[in-house]
């Protein structure tokens, strides 16, 4: 039987999938993401419970579960900031100029 080749059409991510897939907010959704991410690595790596970490970041525990989920529709970036340096993590926000005005800033998370 002879091999059937397959047409598949493939496209490069931008690097921020929900832009990919056409979201409402996508800087701010990608933005949340990177930033629940690290607090979970924090959480993970000082080996708190939920009950613990909720006690640590000032809100209950249910809350603390819905971020391990990224569940994040009721947390703000600056409140997922606020929660990292809780966990002793430094954020740090620069802004620079782009080099062509032509197309508009970014917003970047990167971790360390």
């Amino acid at each position: 039987m002879a091999a059937r080749k397959n047409s598949v059409e493939i496209e490069a991510s931008s690097g921020n999938v929900f832009a990919d897939l056409g979201l409402p907010y996508s800087v701010e959704l990608d933005t949340k993401v990177r930033l629940a991410l690290e607090i979970v690595r924090a959480l993970d790596d000082r080996q708190l419970s939920q009950v613990a970490a909720a006690k640590v970041l000032g809100i209950n525990q249910p809350k603390v579960s819905a971020l391990r989920r990224y569940k994040l529709e009721g947390f703000s970036v600056e409140r997922l900031m606020t929660f990292l340096t809780a966990l002793g993590r430094d954020v740090e926000i620069r802004v620079t100029a782009r080099r062509k005005n032509t197309s508009p800033g970014r917003i970047l998370v990167e971790a360390a």
